[in-house]
């Protein structure tokens, strides 16, 4: 790991600072970028079956090692959004436990949007993580 121990996400529309606790600084969060990553991580978590809502924050806990944290007042609000753009569809069912929860499923429509927007997160990632490793200035 690279010292975050956690990261909450949150896309309120807002700027707002993650402490970073074993380095002691902050890091400030663009809210449109912020809300980018949470819609790819949730219908990334919807590929191979439908989950309920903490099944996907599980998953994206999980897949992170635990570096990334869904809040539920970030998840639902992020699932609605997803489910209005017809990204994913919704429907009732038993959970594990027995207890009744709402399960999301990836529609074509989410599959094609995860397609084209993992494929601009990569070159994004890949431009950042270019200029970051420059040791002398270019240009």
């Amino acid at each position: 790991m690279t010292g975050l121990e956690w990261l909450p996400l949150s896309a309120e529309g807002k700027t707002r600072t993650v402490p970073l606790p074993h380095k002691g600084r902050e890091m400030t969060q663009n809210p449109n970028l912020v809300r980018a990553t949470l819609d790819l991580l949730i219908l990334k978590a919807l590929t191979w079956e439908p989950r309920h809502g903490y099944g996907v924050a599980d998953w994206i806990q999980q897949v992170t090692d635990g570096s990334l944290l869904m809040e539920e007042g970030t998840l639902y609000p992020a699932l609605h959004r997803l489910h209005g753009k017809g990204l994913v569809s919704s429907e009732w069912g038993l959970s594990e436990n027995n207890r009744r929860a709402k399960y999301y499923r990836l529609t074509r429509e989410g599959e094609r949007h995860l397609q084209v927007e993992s494929e601009s997160w990569s070159r994004y990632t890949d431009a950042v993580a270019r200029a970051l490793a420059l040791e002398e200035p270019r240009g």
